[in-house]
C-alpha cells in the first residue's frame, strides 16, 4: 500500500478542488440558506462524470479506484457539504450496488443513467420503527404474478426530493430470520411511490432529505435487485462502501474547518499580535492537523482493502467513526478560534459546525460502528 497518493491522484485532487472552490464554494452560503438544490451544478458534476466515480466506462462511468473516489468526495465536501453528501449517497450506496448486484439488464437500463447523472439515486432503508435495528423492517413486498406490490414508510431518504431511482428496502419472506427482505429498484415516476416535504434539517440543507411512502406500489419482478432474500446481504455490503463515502465527506468538512480557522488566527489580532502566536490556538491547530492526517490514512487503508476485493468492514467502521468524529471535534475548536464570530453567519466555521454533526449518526452512528468494530475484534 503506498502511503502517499499517486500522480494520477493527486492531479484528481487538484482538479475536482479547483472546480469545487470555484463553482460550488460560492453557492454553499445560499443553498444552506434556502436549501434548495442547484441542478445547473449538478448538470457540471455529471459531465466531469462525478455521478460514476467508481463505475466502468461502458456504464457511464469514470471508472475510479476507490482512493480516488474518497478524494473525489472530500474535495467537495471541502467546497460543500450538502453537495458532497448527495455524491457520496448517489456513487455509494445507490449506483455502487446496482454494479454489484444487478443484472446486466438492470445495469443498462438503470445504471447508465445513475452513472451518467441522468438520474439521482437514493437508498431507502430507514423506517419510523427501523433504523439501526434492520430487524425491525415493516415495509412489505407481497408478490402477485410478475409483480410486487410494495407497501411502508421510509424516512431521512438523502436525495429523496432530488431522486429518480430509489433503492427501496421491503420484506418478502418474514418468516425467514436474516433473508427475510430484498431490495427493489423502484423509479420515482412509478405510481404509488409518494415523496413527502423536504425536511427542514440543522446541517447539510443543501440537500433535499424527505420522507417515501409506498402505497400499494407495484413493481416488475424485473426491478429486483439481486434474488429475494438477498436483503441483508446487500445492505451489509452496501454500508460498509458507504462508510467510507460518509468518512471521506466528513473528512472535507474537517479540512474545511482547519483551512478557515488558520486563516482565520493569522488575521485575528489580540493583544497586539496575530492570535496564531498564542499557544492556546497552536494547540488546537497541532490537535485538528493530526487528526484528520490519521483519518485521510484509515480512509486510504480501508479503500485499499476493498480495492484489493479484501474484506474491510472493520476497517471501513474505523475509518467512519474516526472521520466523522474529527469533523465534529474540528468544527468544534474552529468555532473556539473564531470566538463571537464563530457563533454568527458571517464565517462559513458556523455552517461547518451544523453540518458535522450528521456525520456521526447517517449510515451507522458512532454507536453502531464500535459494535462492528468490537465484534470484529472479538470474533475475527
Amino acid at each position: 500500500m503506498h502511503l502517499e497518493p499517486t500522480m494520477k491522484q493527486a492531479v484528481i485532487r487538484r482538479s475536482v478542488r479547483k472546480f469545487a472552490e470555484k463553482r460550488l464554494a460560492p453557492a454553499a452560503v445560499e443553498m444552506d440558506r434556502t436549501g434548495d438544490f442547484r441542478w445547473d451544478i449538478a448538470e457540471e458534476m455529471a459531465r466531469l462524470q462525478y455521478f460514476g466515480l467508481e463505475i466502468p466506462a461502458r456504464y457511464g462511468g469514470a471508472g475510479l479506484d476507490s482512493v480516488s473516489a474518497a478524494i473525489v468526495i472530500e474535495e467537495i465536501s471541502r467546497a460543500n457539504a450538502a453537495v458532497g453528501l448527495c455524491v457520496s449517497v448517489h456513487n455509494s450506496v445507490s449506483a455502487y450496488p446496482v454494479y454489484l448486484f444487478g443484472s446486466e439488464e438492470q445495469r443498462q437500463r438503470f445504471l447508465t443513467p445513475l452513472a451518467q447523472g441522468k438520474k439521482i439515486g437514493t437508498f431507502c432503508l430507514t423506517e419510523p420503527n427501523a433504523g439501526s435495528d434492520v430487524s425491525a423492517l415493516e415495509t412489505s413486498a407481497i408478490r402477485e404474478g410478475e409483480e410486487y406490490i410494495l407497501n411502508g414508510n421510509k424516512i431521512f431518504v438523502t436525495n429523496g426530493g432530488i431522486s429518480g431511482i430509489n433503492l427501496i428496502f421491503a420484506k418478502t419472506k418474514p418468516a425467514e430470520k436474516g433473508k427475510g427482505f430484498s431490495v427493489f429498484i423502484v423509479e420515482s415516476e412509478r405510481e404509488g411511490l409518494e415523496k413527502g416535504p423536504i425536511e427542514d434539517l440543522m446541517g447539510m440543507r443543501g440537500n433535499p432529505v424527505c420522507p417515501v411512502s409506498l402505497r400499494d406500489c407495484r413493481v416488475p419482478s424485473e426491478n429486483l435487485l439481486g434474488v429475494e432474500g438477498d436483503g441483508l446481504k446487500i445492505a451489509l455490503s452496501t454500508l460498509c462502501g458507504g462508510r467510507l463515502g460518509i468518512a471521506a465527506q466528513a473528512l472535507g468538512i474537517a479540512q474545511a474547518s482547519l483551512d478557515a480557522s488558520i486563516k482565520y488566527a493569522k488575521e485575528r489580532h489580540q493583544f497586539g499580535k496575530a492570535i496564531s502566536e498564542f499557544g492556546a490556538i497552536q494547540d488546537f491547530l497541532a490537535e485538528v492537523g493530526t487528526r484528520i492526517e490519521a483519518g485521510r490514512l484509515l480512509i486510504y487503508r480501508a479503500c485499499d482493502l476493498k480495492e484489493k476485493g479484501n474484506n474491510y468492514t472493520k476497517e471501513s467502521a474505523m475509518a467512519k467513526v474516526y472521520a466523522s468524529e474529527v469533523a465534529v471535534d474540528a468544527t468544534r475548536a474552529g468555532v473556539q478560534i473564531h470566538g463571537g464570530y464563530g457563533y454568527t453567519k458571517a464565517y462559513p466555521i458556523e455552517r461547518f459546525y451544523r453540518d458535522a454533526k450528521v456525520c456521526e449518526i447517517y449510515e451507522g452512528t458512532s454507536e453502531v460502528q464500535r459494535m462492528v468494530i468490537a465484534r470484529s475484534l472479538l470474533h475475527g
